[in-house]
């Protein structure tokens, strides 16, 4: 593959990842009001790429966050659990929906004693907020702490250990969350990537002050053209087909997002993408600047063999104290880290890490 054909696939992935039914949802009573919260449209058949665990009890909930955007999220409950629970809210990859790795970690965490929520962030997946397919560091961030409003509220939570779980593109938001958010206990990343520091550089940081930009220039232009058309164009997900020399990051996520393994039907990732300007606000706002104040346990994990691996090196330097972790699982790539499909995902110590901390 040329050096030319490299970079215009990178930076094809890097904006793609840079950025049926009524059934109701259950509502927390702190975050429903009849005028301001969105109706959401969910879906009542399991439709998740893993399989339905018998284990635990699952039904679709939605809270609103602080900006009023009303949040779509699974549900899972240990069979036959008792008393308040230590919760955990869990969300990414970036694109991703909660049918696919983040409904996974839930499910398997509640399966370990947990009362655990998967949900769609703001403007994807069955959640709302208009337009479609935006992404923030600011509404993102906030995503998690409406999730920890709602856990907070429910009768069989215990609103003193509650802990979140980040994936790719979510553990930089994980991150900035505990960083916000006291009321968080614990967090974890799993294969983080940095989302500001990737639309601003580039992969492998790449990008110099000219690439910006020339970047920033598109990025404008693309505003324009959106708002004389009326409507967002997209970025584009995973594409429908690779080049045979693709690097195998490339293939790990096409692998992924765009087979029966992991494919969605709303997973931006595994079809049309974000908006192409959702790249603009990453790249001016640093997620990670006050990473160095969080009081709370952080566990990052990431894979040996991974392309993102420098996004969790170089974050948990910035990080402080003795409860802090970074955990390297040998030979697993970013995407291994998705589903359990290598058998490499380290459930039994992140498992260990939340009864530690959330106690």
């Amino acid at each position: 593959m040329t050096g030319h054909s490299f970079k215009r696939l990178c930076v094809a992935f890097s904006a793609c990842f840079c950025c049926a039914g009524g059934l109701s949802a259950e509502s927390n009573n702190a975050n429903t009001d009849r005028i301001m919260n969105e109706k959401l449209n969910l879906t009542q058949e399991w439709d998740k790429v893993f399989p339905e665990s018998g284990k635990v009890d699952h039904r679709k909930v939605s809270f609103r966050n602080r900006y009023g955007i009303t949040l779509a999220a699974d549900l899972y409950v240990p069979r036959k659990a008792a008393g308040k629970l230590p919760a955990i809210a869990v969300s990414g990859p970036f694109g991703a929906v909660k049918e696919q790795s983040s409904g996974l970690y839930a499910q398997t965490m509640a399966e370990r004693g947990f009362l655990a929520i998967a949900f769609d962030p703001s403007y994807t997946g069955e959640s709302g907020g208009e337009p479609r397919y935006v992404a923030s560091p600011d509404i993102n961030t906030e995503d998690f702490s409406a999730a920890v409003d709602y856990l907070s509220t429910r009768d069989d939570v215990d609103p003193e250990r509650i802990g979140i779980i980040g994936i790719c593109g979510w553990g930089g938001m994980a991150l900035n969350a505990a960083a916000i958010d006291t009321r968080i206990k614990a967090a974890v990343t799993s294969t983080m990537y940095d989302m500001s520091r990737v639309n601003a550089n580039g992969y492998f940081d790449a990008m110099d002050a000219g690439a910006r930009y020339e970047l920033r220039q598109r990025l404008n232009a693309q505003r324009t053209a959106d708002a004389k058309n009326g409507s967002y164009a997209l970025a584009g997900g995973v594409p429908d087909a690779l080049p045979a020399d693709a690097p195998a990051f490339m293939k790990d996520y096409y692998n992924y997002y765009k087979t029966e393994r992991g494919y969605h039907k709303r997973s931006l990732n595994s079809n049309g993408g974000w908006n192409v300007t959702s790249a603009l606000s990453f790249m001016n706002m640093p997620l990670l600047a006050y990473s160095g104040e969080i009081r709370s346990a952080v566990l990052m994990i990431h894979g040996e063999k991974a392309h993102s691996r420098y996004f969790s090196e170089d974050a948990f330097k910035k990080l402080k104290g003795d409860n802090k972790e970074l955990m390297i699982i040998p030979g697993a790539s970013h995407v291994d880290l998705y589903d359990n499909q290598a058998g490499v995902i380290p459930f039994n110590k992140i498992e260990q890490f939340f009864q530690e901390h959330l106690k």
